[in-house]
């Protein structure tokens, strides 16, 4: 196994040993808890992550991830009128008040369900696109699955306690994750403070969510609470470039809610920095060339290099470059070749491709009959090192023939 050149020693010591350390733990009240940089992919935080629980109204986001869809593909307009049902006017709870036999734009519908929780709009949403809401809630689970959310069934569409009505934290991370990419226009609605609708009744104007307006950059998205569930949050919060994305749930009042809420938001952009280590054409390191017009080619980064770490210390993560040696001609430019690995204390690896910094073209005549001779020496003398390749040389009656591959790496 071949070390590989000083380059990545040179990178790492330039970049890296300065800004590293394991970043503090969170500890947790929540009964199941997710944590989630969506800048950059990384896992910050979970516990009971895949668990079903009851999600209260935080399910309701699921309602309105669908019928963002269905607005986005045509099949319903914003300004459309939606018939009230008896069914969804019966509902009790979080409310816009609707009464049956009205008609409410969709616009106000949807505002109703992200700011007032609305369980009576949910379920005239839900008829709209579904038929019937037990229909809807079929679909939902569907799209769930679809969607990589395993852990999540769904028996209404607003929350309602209902046997088998569940989602994993997790499941609602990867939601929240997916209205904030496909939906941005519809995102700014998460932010509403107060909607009004129709004066019915101003006690009932507010937005839930606890951390809107606390200056940390929260801005979504929503809560829930029954007593089978308790107090729970999704929330999200962008501080700078970066955004993170979290769930708490089965918290026992609306004060632990909001207090655990902010702790969360504070810890995740407090305890972990998203570092550039390099730009796209730094090279990493140079690996040996089988039988080509050159004996070595330069590993390189293939985009700009940005990775979220602990925020403070010297040290908590190793690096390494790895590729099988030797790499045979011909190469082109930006072949992926090899990879640069990132192990991070308390966070998921992460692996980076490395790609050609050059064109490496076959050898000629000359370089065929030079590797032939030292095959030759290499048989007569056990133990000697061809060119891009670790170790004897091969045995057989082939000259041109390339040498068995081994992984190479180096430990930073």
């Amino acid at each position: 196994m071949r070390r590989i050149a000083t380059a990545l020693l040179a990178l790492t010591g330039a970049l890296w040993f300065a800004t590293l350390a394991a970043a503090q733990g969170l500890e947790t009240e929540a009964r199941a808890a997710y944590v989630f940089d969506q800048t950059t992919g990384t896992v910050l935080f979970e516990h009971n992550a895949d668990e079903p629980l009851p999600p209260a109204s935080m399910s309701k986001l699921m309602t309105l991830y669908m019928t963002f869809e269905a607005i986005s593909q045509g099949r319903l307009d914003v300004n459309e009128e939606l018939l009230v049902s008896e069914h969804a006017a019966s509902f009790g709870g979080s409310s816009m008040f609707l009464r049956a036999g009205e008609r409410v734009r969709v616009e106000d519908l949807l505002r109703g369900v992200i700011v007032l929780s609305g369980n009576d709009a949910s379920v005239v949403l839900a008829e709209a696109l579904g038929g019937t809401e037990a229909s809807f809630a079929q679909m939902m689970t569907e799209k769930a699955r679809a969607m990589g959310m395993n852990n999540s069934t769904f028996a209404n569409a607003s929350g309602w306690p209902a046997a088998g009505h569940a989602m994993s934290v997790r499941d609602l991370g990867i939601l929240a994750d997916h209205i904030i990419r496909d939906f941005p226009t519809f995102y700014p609605l998460f932010a509403e403070q107060e909607f009004a609708f129709d004066n019915r009744v101003p006690a009932n104007s507010q937005n839930r969510n606890p951390i809107l307006g606390l200056g940390i950059g929260a801005d979504g998205l929503k809560t829930g609470h029954t007593t089978e569930a308790g107090y729970g949050l999704v929330g999200s919060a962008k501080q700078g470039d970066r955004r993170i994305v979290f769930v708490v749930t089965g918290l026992d009042t609306t004060e632990s809610r909001r207090e655990e809420a902010e702790r969360i938001v504070n810890w995740a952009f407090r305890q972990f920095a998203e570092r550039e280590l390099g730009a796209a054409g730094t090279q990493l390191a140079e690996a040996g060339v089988w039988m080509g017009a050159e004996t070595s080619v330069g590993l390189t980064l293939a985009d700009d290099l940005r990775v979220l770490l602990p925020a403070s210390g010297t040290d908590g993560y190793s690096a390494e470059v790895a590729y099988t040696a030797p790499i045979t001609a011909p190469i082109a430019a930006g072949q992926e070749l090899g990879e640069l690995r990132i192990s991070r204390d308390g966070l998921p690896d992460i692996r980076v491709p490395l790609v050609a910094d050059r064109d490496v073209a076959p050898g000629g005549v000359g370089v065929r009959l030079r590797t032939a001779a030292q095959i030759l020496v290499a048989k007569v003398a056990p133990g000697a090192t061809l060119p891009g390749m670790t170790g004897a040389a091969p045995a057989g009656d082939e000259p041109a023939a390339a040498p068995e591959a081994e992984p190479a790496t180096e430990d930073s």
